[in-house]
C-alpha cells in the first residue's frame, strides 16, 4: 500500500539493523558481520541490499540481572516486517551471532519496528512525502 502511494521504489527503502554487543570485535570480524547481517536483512525482508543499512557498536549490557556477553539487535523498516519475517530474522540473526560471537542465543534480544514513512529522514527530507519529490525546506542563513 505504501509503495503504490509513492511509487515502485518506495517499498524498497531503508531497512536498518543496529547491533549493540558487549563483545569487542576486531575489524575483520566486524566487517564479516556487517556483510552477513546486510545479506540476511535483504534476503529475509525482500528488499535490495543497496537499501539496507547495518551498524555495529559497543554496549554495556546487563541482562537477566547478570553481566556477561550479550547482544541487542534493533531492526527497523518502512514495510516488510511481520510476525513471520520477524521470526525468520530472529532465527537467522541469532544463529549468526551465536556462531560468530561467544554470545548464547538466550543472551540476545531483538526488537522489530515498522516505521511510518514520514518518520524516516534521508537526503534532507522524509520518505513520507516521497523524499525525492518534496521541496527541500529552506534553512535560514545566519
Amino acid at each position: 500500500m505504501l509503495g503504490k502511494r509513492h511509487g515502485s521504489n518506495f517499498d524498497q527503502l531503508m531497512p536498518v539493523l543496529k547491533l549493540e554487543t558487549t563483545i569487542t570485535l576486531p575489524d575483520s570480524q566486524r566487517q564479516h558481520l556487517l556483510t552477513s547481517l546486510s545479506k540476511i536483512v535483504a534476503e529475509t525482508i525482500g528488499k535490495p541490499e543497496q537499501y539496507v543499512m547495518v551498524t555495529i557498536g559497543p554496549a554495556a549490557i546487563m541482562m537477566s540481572g547478570k553481566p556477561g556477553d550479550a547482544a541487542f539487535v534493533d531492526v527497523r523498516s518502512i514495510g516488510g516486517l511481520n510476525a513471520g519475517v520477524n521470526g525468520q530474522l530472529s532465527q537467522k540473526v541469532c544463529a549468526l551471532l551465536t556462531q560468530s560471537l561467544p554470545v548464547p542465543p538466550d543472551r540476545i534480544y531483538l526488537n522489530f519496528s515498522e516505521v511510518e514513512a514520514g518518520n524516516w529522514g534521508w537526503n534532507g527530507n522524509t520518505f513520507g512525502c516521497g523524499a525525492w519529490n518534496c521541496p527541500r525546506p529552506r534553512v535560514p542563513m545566519s
